[in-house]
């Protein structure tokens, strides 16, 4: 197994990637999305932090979050939405391994998610632009505006993105934070 360090940064803004246990579609039901945010809100209330951009599809999310001054601990804010998620969805369809049974998993999610702190607003604009085209990447719409698990709609509510953007390649949240 490879030697990753995570890098930890107070206040930091990291993107992050996590995916269900090999790849089931969890989330694409409504009543699983609706647990995963009462995860979510209950984690945020407990250890706070913002979500500044996300995409929930069926089988994996990206967030973007930023964590207050003096913290760095988004391992446990993970570690607290995937058990606190564990507990209230009731619907496992499939048998989790011998090695999770004697860990107590629940077969729900990857062991691991993946991270990456973000630099400047560059690398933020990048990660916003790969979270909203995401459901486009994966076949599943047409256009980011068609997703209704993501702040795409929020982003061009506050006039970040206009509506069409995404479905010809339109500019980027980058190219229009330049004009």
């Amino acid at each position: 197994m490879p030697d990753y360090h995570r890098v930890y940064v107070e206040g930091g803004t990291y993107f992050f990637t996590v995916v269900t246990y090999q790849r089931y579609p969890v989330f694409q039901e409504n009543q699983a999305i609706e647990k995963l945010n009462y995860s979510i809100q209950k984690t945020i209330q407990r250890f706070p932090f913002d979500i500044d951009a996300f995409v929930i599809l069926p089988d994996h999310m990206h967030m973007i979050w930023t964590l207050p001054l003096n913290d760095l601990d988004f391992s446990n804010r993970w570690r607290t939405i995937k058990a606190t998620f564990s507990k209230v969805y009731h619907g496992l369809h499939h048998s989790p391994s011998e090695s999770m049974n004697r860990k107590g998993e629940h077969g729900i999610w990857q062991r691991r998610f993946w991270e990456h702190v973000i630099r400047n607003q560059d690398d933020f604009n990048h990660h916003c632009d790969y979270i909203h085209y995401n459901p486009i990447k994966h076949g599943l719409v047409n256009a980011p505006s068609e997703w209704e698990y993501s702040s795409f709609r929020e982003y061009v509510r506050k006039g970040l993105y206009n509506q069409d953007w995404g479905k010809s390649q339109q500019k980027t949240l980058l190219e229009m934070n330049l004009e």
